[in-house]
């Protein structure tokens, strides 16, 4: 059962404003840290190409960034049900800078070892999936009732935003190299762990957790434990497990898509990537668009449900068939395909966070992550071998086809358990 909060102060009014001193502080650290980690992020991709030259080693440096989410949330949830996430993000952080300080000074120096470089790129992608369990399940604690969408939607266009240094990561590191990028990179994240360790935020689920606690399982056990009980929560949980199957699902067609969508418009245009840019820039304008409306609007309660089926559907059929049309009508699939998306996040962690209790946010998420983490790596897989017996747009057809139909599987056929869910005042 959700755990309640007492209140009887109206959403957004004075007395129960979405901008407390909290809210304020984990969105002005998220910020700086995801602007500095997406420039230096891409820069390090290009870097890697560039010295090796080599698509094996460029799938090796991703394999090893990304394999720690595999496993790794699961674990993370568990024990950041017991400890304090708050400090997990402030020290992960401070952790995060020393490493990327350590790189740019390397690479200032001109030292490069490419078996050291993807060590130190497993370790971050360890550190960044323990820390995205902490961040998730600490931000709803940070939010005032009635507040949820639009502190949801601020975080979606923030995310949106990260984008938009692609282009300016690939100008700098042109002009400066990585080295400065990397040493920005570690800046931006210790102003983060700084501004974080200023958050105040009572941890109570820690307090219940120990009340709770069977004192004779200590240990691996206990996280063991943990992490079944967790486990046990989200299938006893009807309408928590129809949605994380579904994203899991969606994960596996998104995966799909970014192994797809780059290769086909660079093989099928001259100067493709530019016409890529183009195209999927539409879909960031649209995220902006529907996370200020969202931040301004709210979705009546008794919709919610509605709106969030027939969204995940129409964006399924929006991707699955853009890449057969001509380019504004591309762009106007991805622009609706960036609104649609950003409707479908804000609908659903709002919803979700809300209704999990604290004490368990961190199994949850874990678990939620881990699921799609999976998802996105059979779907980069399978869609990969496919390409060489199907034309890219078919596979991508058939992909989000598939997405479409777990929309009506899971969300339509569990209505009653996924309505009472969604359709509550967040």
């Amino acid at each position: 059962m959700k755990e309640e909060r007492s209140t009887d102060l109206t959403p957004g009014s004075r007395g129960n404003p979405l901008w407390t001193r909290d809210f304020t502080i984990i969105t002005l650290g998220s910020v700086v840290s995801m602007l500095g980690n997406s420039m230096s992020g891409f820069a390090m991709s290009l870097m890697v190409l560039d010295i090796s030259q080599s698509t094996l080693l460029y799938a090796i440096y991703i394999i090893m960034f990304t394999a720690p989410s595999l496993i790794m949330p699961m674990f993370a949830g568990a024990l950041l049900d017991r400890f304090s996430r708050k400090k997990t993000i402030y020290m992960l952080d401070f952790i995060t800078a020393g490493i990327y300080a350590a790189f740019a000074l390397l690479l200032s120096r001109g030292w490069f070892s490419f078996p050291l470089f993807a060590v130190g790129c497993f370790v971050i992608g360890s550190i960044e999936s323990i820390y995205f369990v902490a961040y998730e399940s600490l931000y709803p604690l940070t939010i005032t009732e009635g507040n949820y969408q639009k502190a949801y939607s601020i975080a979606s266009v923030l995310e949106t935003l990260t984008a938009v240094m692609v282009p300016v990561a690939t100008f700098l590191y042109k002009r400066i190299g990585l080295a400065p990028l990397v040493g920005i990179n570690a800046a931006c994240f210790f102003i983060a762990a700084c501004l974080e360790t200023r958050i105040g935020v009572k941890e109570e689920y820690i307090d219940r957790q120990k009340e709770q606690a069977d004192e004779n399982v200590k240990g691996f056990r206990r996280m063991t434990a943990d992490v079944k009980e967790g486990l046990r929560y989200l299938l006893t949980e009807k309408g928590l497990l129809a949605v994380a199957l579904y994203f899991t699902v969606s994960s596996f067609t998104g995966g799909a898509s970014s192994v797809i969508t780059l290769p086909y418009f660079k093989a099928a245009f001259p100067n493709g990537e530019y016409r890529y840019m183009l195209v999927w820039g539409m879909a960031i304008v649209g995220r902006m668009i529907g996370g200020s409306i969202h931040y301004r609007t709210k979705i009546p309660e008794k919709r919610r449900y509605a709106v969030a089926l027939t969204v995940y559907i129409v964006i399924s059929v929006l991707e699955g068939v853009y890449l057969f049309l001509p380019l504004a009508l591309m762009m106007v699939c991805t622009f609706l395909n960036g609104f649609g998306g950003v409707t479908s996040y804000t609908i659903r962690i709002s919803a979700t966070q809300s209704y999990v209790p604290d004490e368990k946010k961190g199994r949850f998420n874990g678990a939620f992550n881990m699921l799609n983490t999976v998802g996105v790596l059979a779907g980069e897989f399978l869609a990969g071998a496919l390409t060489v017996v199907m034309p890219e747009r078919w596979v991508l057809f058939t992909f989000m086809m598939i997405c479409a139909v777990s929309a009506v599987i899971f969300i339509g056929g569990n209505a009653k358990h996924v309505a009472a869910i969604y359709n509550r005042q967040v």
